[in-house]
Parts: structure tokens; C-alpha cells; sequence
């Protein structure tokens, strides 16, 4: 037991383990700060989208209504998540796995797949489109979950074998971002189960030479590193996002320019309303704007591990702590982009940017920490 799973065990006050009592109370902070992130993120997708909807759609509502649509769908999906029993997850852990594993392959099946911009990443259902990278983050969690929720001797190998087969199949895509939001949460759960520090020292250099090898593997992820290193390299090439994000974020500076008026929006900074959508968001509302929405973010990971702490059964603990991981790092990759402290990845900011999968299956996932948090408060 490492001093991080130590700390995560629920106390009375003189210091003892508490044993708490379900109270059929949800955490209605984890509650309020989902709704507050999700409504923040309506805002921004319309205010970033108006001008590109208009030039593809001649609609500058197309892409706030299909938002919409999928937020609706995303609060049903937390809604009915809430109140089925979490316990229930860890008897499907491995059909869900193995599904998830069949859906990564499937993208590259001609006609069902949808390739776009180079890209294998997402499933025609015909009514509907789904990501299954965006699932993964989820299923992931949830049979890492039941699988630490056990004592077991020598499971570094194991580990390490299906983080190397998942994430590479969402490598091949290719998806690089949601592969490195993969692993950060897979390896966080692993070290919040218990694991011993060697194992970590052991891991680093594998997980540096991995992620490094990948980077430097394709054209353009190379040149998204060296745009990293020297962002004056090529302006109106490879570092021509990552300039454009600095600027809307400087000319936000600390109240910003005002909501709705922004002027990086208009078709200059790619990816206005997905990827880069944090800096539209820093450009209209500057610094403090942008310093409340990551504090929302890093009060509703705190309530994450927080539930987490209270949890007295070990696949409870876990799902609550991956789930809260696997927001933490998403968000952490996304905003560490645009704020030029990591490599540009393609990773949406979770609640906010435009996007039907990861909206549904985060909402749907904080669903299921809600449920825990009302047998655990």
C-alpha cells in the first residue's frame, strides 16, 4: 500500500477509519459543477462556431443545436447512470472490454468506419456516429476498476500488455491525444490501487520512450514537437495554430475583450469550437475567466477523489478515482496545449468543446460517480 491509497482511506476525526452510512443523497456539488461546466460549454460553442457555421452550414445555430441535442442525450445518460447501482459494472467489465476492443478494430472496416482528415476514428450507425476512443477512456476504467479492486502479485506484465494493445489500437487511427489521456488514467489507477513506487521507476523510462517514439513516428506528429521546441519556426505552417491560440489568449488579457467578441473566431484560429476551443474562452472572458473554469475543473476532479475517499469497498473507490483521473488528465492535456506547456494533441475539453461522443460518455461517467457518491455520503 503506497501513501497515496493511505490518504485516500476515509478518517473520523481522531484519525480512524470512518465507516460512513448511505444517506440516497447524491453529491450535489459534483452535481452543480457539471451542470455550471456543461452550460459554460453551450455558451462557447455557439459563441466559437457562429462564423464556421455560416460559412458550411449557412446556420449560425447548426452546431449549438447539435450540442444540444447531444447534452440532452449526455444529462439522460447521466440520469439513468445514476441510479443503477455501480456495483453492477464490475460483473460486465470484461464483455465491455472485449466490445470496446472489437468497436477500436472496426473503424477500419470499409463502408462502417468513417475516415476523415486521414483519419479512422469514428462508426456509422446510420442514425448516429460514435467515437469508440471515446469509450475506451470508460471501459478502461471500469475493468481496471474491477480488476485492482483485487490483491494480486505480479500484475505489471499483465498491466502493461493491455495498456500496450489498447493504446495502440487507438494509436493506429491515428489519435495520439486520446492514447496519451488512455494511459495517463490506466497508469494514475494503477498507482492509486497500491502499487509499489518501483514499479513506477521501472515504468517511466518505458512510458518516456513509448510516448516519445510515437511522437516522432509520423510527419505530422514530428512536427508538432518541433513546433513545441521553437513556435517561431514556421508561422504560417506547423506552428500557425499554436501562435494563433497565444494570441487570443493575450488579447484576452484580464477581464477579456467581452463575450461574443471574439476576433480569433473568425476562421483564424482553427479548431475554434472542438479542440482550441479554451482559447476563444480566454480571448472573451481573459485570465479570470479562464481561472474559474479551471478551478470548476479542478473542483469537480476534488469531488471525485473526494467521494472516492469516502467509499469503504475497494471497485467503488476505484471507479470514482479513474473516472476523476481521467478528467483531471484530459483537461490537464487540453488546456497544458493551448497555454503552450505541452505539445498541441487534438484532446476536447471535456463538457465544453463540441463533440456528441465525449460529451455523452463524460456525462454518462460522472453519472455513475453520482451513484456512488449517494450509497457513500
Amino acid at each position: 500500500m503506497n501513501i497515496f491509497t493511505t490518504l485516500l482511506r476515509p478518517k473520523d476525526k481522531h484519525g480512524g477509519i470512518r465507516h460512513t452510512k448511505p444517506t440516497g443523497v447524491g453529491d450535489r456539488w459534483l452535481f452543480a459543477a457539471t451542470v455550471i461546466l456543461a452550460g459554460i460549454g453551450i455558451l462557447m460553442v455557439y459563441d466559437s462556431s457562429v462564423a464556421i457555421a455560416l460559412r458550411d452550414f449557412a446556420n449560425p445555430y447548426y452546431f449549438v443545436r447539435e450540442q444540444v441535442k447531444w447534452l440532452v442525450l449526455g444529462f439522460l445518460a447521466f440520469g439513468i447512470l445514476s441510479r443503477i447501482p455501480h456495483t453492477i459494472y464490475r460483473q460486465f467489465a470484461v464483455p465491455m472490454l472485449l466490445a470496446t476492443l472489437v468497436l477500436l478494430l472496426a473503424v477500419f472496416i470499409p463502408g462502417f468506419g468513417v475516415r476523415a482528415l486521414g483519419a479512422h476514428r469514428w462508426l456509422n450507425f446510420g442514425i448516429f456516429i460514435v467515437q469508440p476512443a471515446e469509450l475506451a477512456k470508460l471501459t478502461m476504467v471500469i475493468y481496471l476498476s474491477a480488476w485492482f479492486s483485487t490483491k494480486e502479485r505480479g500484475r505489471l506484465l499483465a498491466f502493461v500488455l493491455l495498456i500496450g494493445m489498447v493504446v495502440g489500437l487507438v494509436v493506429i487511427e491515428p489519435d495520439l491525444g486520446t492514447a496519451v489521456t488512455i494511459l495517463v488514467t490506466a497508469v494514475a489507477l494503477y498507482f492509486l490501487s497500491g502499487a509499489p513506487i518501483m514499479h513506477f521507476v521501472m515504468l517511466l523510462p518505458v512510458l518516456l520512450l513509448g510516448v516519445g517514439g510515437l511522437a516522432i513516428s509520423h510527419p505530422y506528429r514530428m512536427r508538432r514537437v518541433l513546433t513545441f521546441l521553437n513556435p517561431d519556426a514556421d508561422p504560417l505552417g506547423s506552428s500557425y495554430q499554436i501562435r494563433q491560440v497565444i494570441l487570443a489568449l493575450g488579447s484576452g488579457g484580464l477581464f477579456g475583450v467581452g463575450l461574443g467578441k471574439s476576433r480569433q473566431k473568425y476562421e483564424y484560429l482553427p479548431e475554434a469550437n472542438t479542440d482550441s476551443i479554451f482559447a476563444i474562452l480566454g480571448e472573451e472572458t481573459g485570465f479570470v475567466g479562464a481561472a474559474i473554469v479551471i478551478l470548476l475543473f479542478l473542483f469537480l476532479v476534488w469531488r471525485c477523489f473526494k467521494i472516492a475517499r469516502r467509499v469503504n469497498e475497494p471497485f467503488g473507490k476505484m471507479l470514482a478515482l479513474g473516472i476523476g483521473s481521467w478528467i483531471g488528465a484530459q483537461t490537464l492535456i487540453n488546456i497544458g496545449s493551448m497555454v503552450a506547456l505541452l505539445p498541441l494533441t487534438g484532446v476536447p475539453l471535456p463538457l465544453i468543446s463540441y463533440g456528441g461522443s465525449n460529451l455523452v460518455i463524460t456525462l454518462g461517467a460522472l453519472g455513475i460517480v453520482y451513484n456512488i457518491s449517494k450509497k457513500n455520503t
